[in-house]
Parts: structure tokens; sequence; C-alpha cells
């Protein structure tokens, strides 16, 4: 790609949260040694609430069986088929490639803590056929192969966007799983999965409710509630918070047994105490890793960023960093993950790596994803 060209690059996401899908629609122009990116569109639909349940029912612990793996599969993979075909229509914009990170089922992590493999599904042929684009998928997979834990990958586009500051700056995603970068110009970045965020919030909601709600709207019971201290404390002597970075995590490890263990059974809570002690959880475990940079600014975005009893707490919790939304850079909170991967495919068609070692833990440098082609060239006799 030359000085000044333009791409088009519709990114895909759908995170730990599980509850729908972000497109970002954005316009990548080089000019330089600087990467500009416009955002176009950006759209986000919710999962149909009978794929959801199915999604919710083949995540860990729960067993499943290779025949919801393939339908889930068909399912995710023709509902970002048709996420991407309105968000091209809405647009009016045709884009060059589309990069769908699809839906995470499984990230395996062994005893060790080394990332042995990663599960997203949601099939990319269905949205090249649907939209005449090629698609650049499985987008984790070739870090994890090369060493590393395939996650954050949003670090590349955090360090882009916070690296040329001489003190440490800190970017925070607060979704289903809370993950933060730390970089400056001065400092090698770093990046890695926290802990729990908004995913033990909505397990418990979910189950106390008995899935008439997915979500906390707004922190009002959990700002209701009061904090048990003991149960806080047990929470947080989990070994994973002890573990040095790169570390990645998930449902694997953070889900509903887990608060239950902790808890007690379900039929025996008052939810507004749940959900203050979880969302402390995640407040107290933020601030500890911010403490240890001595980060003076934090961005934060995800679905947590919207949250305001979260932010609340947080800012309280750091009174000495200012915690500050990613809209403070010139990007939404909720576009933020799908425009990260819009870039990563923008990095791989121009041969440059969609991924930090550093970050990943990968040995590195690596190009990220595997192309659906869309376009074909008839040979005829000996190619």
């Amino acid at each position: 790609m030359s000085g000044g060209d333009k791409l088009k690059i519709l990114g895909m996401m759908s995170g730990t949260s599980f509850d729908g899908i972000d497109s970002a629609l954005c316009e990548f122009t080089w000019v330089d040694d600087e990467v500009h990116i416009k955002l176009l569109n950006f759209e986000s639909v919710e999962y149909s609430t009978d794929l959801r349940k199915l999604i919710v029912d083949a995540m860990p612990p729960r067993k499943t069986s290779m025949q919801i793996v393939c339908e889930l599969d068909t399912l995710i993979g023709q509902s970002f088929a048709k996420a991407a075909s309105e968000n091209i229509s809405k647009s009016g914009y045709q884009p060059d490639l589309i990069v769908s990170h699809g839906q995470t089922m499984f990230h395996w992590i062994d005893m060790g803590h080394k990332a042995r493999g990663t599960l997203q599904l949601g099939e990319a042929t269905w949205i090249a056929e649907a939209t005449g684009v090629q698609v650049l998928s499985n987008i984790r997979s070739r870090d994890v192969a090369a060493g590393g834990q395939g996650a954050p990958l949003v670090s590349i586009l955090d360090h882009l966007l916070l690296s040329d500051s001489k003190t440490p700056q800190g970017a925070l995603n607060l979704g289903g799983i809370s993950n933060i970068t730390v970089t400056s110009s001065e400092l090698e970045p770093v990046a890695y999965d926290i802990g729990p965020a908004n995913g033990l919030m909505d397990a418990a909601i979910q189950a106390f409710s008995n899935g008439k709600k997915s979500y906390d709207d707004g922190g009002s019971l959990a700002s209701a509630g009061k904090i048990n201290q003991k149960q806080l404390k047990l929470f947080l002597e989990h070994p994973y918070y002890k573990l040095s970075a790169p570390k990645s995590t998930g449902k694997e490890i953070f889900h509903l047994p887990y608060i239950i263990e902790v808890m007690g059974d379900v039929e025996n809570w008052k939810i507004e105490d749940v959900l203050a002690t979880l969302l402390e959880l995640t407040v107290e475990t933020v601030a500890i890793e911010v403490e240890k940079f001595k980060l003076t600014s934090l961005y934060v975005a995800g679905g947590g960023a919207r949250n305001p009893q979260l932010m609340k707490r947080l800012q309280e919790r750091l009174p000495n960093c200012k915690v500050l939304m990613m809209t403070e850079l010139g990007i939404s909170t909720q576009s933020k993950e799908a425009i990260a991967f819009a870039l990563i495919g923008f990095l791989t068609v121009n041969g440059l790596p969609g991924q930090i070692p550093s970050c990943t833990g990968a040995s590195g440098n690596r190009l990220l994803g595997t192309l659906t082609q869309e376009r074909i060239r008839l040979m005829f006799g000996r190619p």
C-alpha cells in the first residue's frame, strides 16, 4: 500500500460477554510512518435470544457435543454475515476486507499457564458468500502457535494511541474479562488479562433472575448493595491474580460455579450485595495493577465503561489516577475492539505483524489471520 492510498476494512467482534456483534467500518490511510484511521460506520447487533442461549449453554464449565459445536459454528457465522451485510448496506461502502474475530468459545490454558489453543466459532465462508468480500478470520491462533497467549490483541491499537507519552499510560478494557495495556515512549509495552469484569456480574444476575435479566443496568443493583469484605478477600485469593504477565483467562475459570463456591447457593443470595461485592472485585483487581505501574491516566473502554457505578468506584479507589473514557482519544468505548481488529487486518494485508510479543508472550512478530479469498482465477492446463 503506497502513501495516500485508502483501504476500507470492516472489523467485527463479539467479546466474552457474548451479547452481540460489534462491527466497525474503517478507512485506513498510510501517510509517511503514520496510520490514519477514520471510522465510517459503526453498528452493534444483538444475537437472537435462541442463539445466545445456545452459546451460553455451551460455555465452560458446561459440557457440549460436536453437533452443538457444528451448529454454533454455522449459526454464529451466519449472524456475522448478516451483521456485515447490514453495516455495508447502511454505510453505503463496500469494504476491501472483512476481519471477523468470531465468538470465543474456549481458551485452552494448561496448568503451567501456557496457552495451548484457542477456539473462536463463526465460519468465515458464510460472511464471504453473503458479502462478496474476502474475510480474514482465525486471528488469535498464530500468536498461540508462536508461544503467545493469543491475547490481548487490542494492545496493538492501545500502543499506537498511547506510546508517544514519556510517562506510562494505561488502557483498560472492561468486557466479560478485564484487560490492560501499559505503554509509553520509554517503556516496552505490556498487556494482559487482569481478571473478571462484567462476566461474573452478568452470570450472577442471570442465575438469580432465572434468565430474565442478563446484566445490572447502570449498576443500579450493585450501587444499592453492601460489599461483603470476607467474600471479597476469598475471591482475591484466587491464584490467577498472582501469576506474572503475559497471561490470559476467561470463562474457563471465572464462571457461575466459582461465584457459588465463595457465596453459596443462589437461592440464598441478596443480589444487591452479591453484585456490589463482584463489582468491587473488578475494581480492586484493576486498582492493584494500576498502582503497580504508578499510572496517572487510565483510558477505559468496553461495556463496563457504561456502568456508572463501576466507573465511580474505580475513580474513588484510584485518587492519584485520572479514570477517563476512551472517547478522550477519539474512539468510542463500544467501537474500540472492532476498530482494533480492522487495524489487525490492515497490518496483515500490508505484511506487518498484528501483535506485540511483549504483550502476548509470543516468540516473535507474526502476521495474524487466515484469509478466505473471495476472488479466484481460473487456470487451464498445468498451473
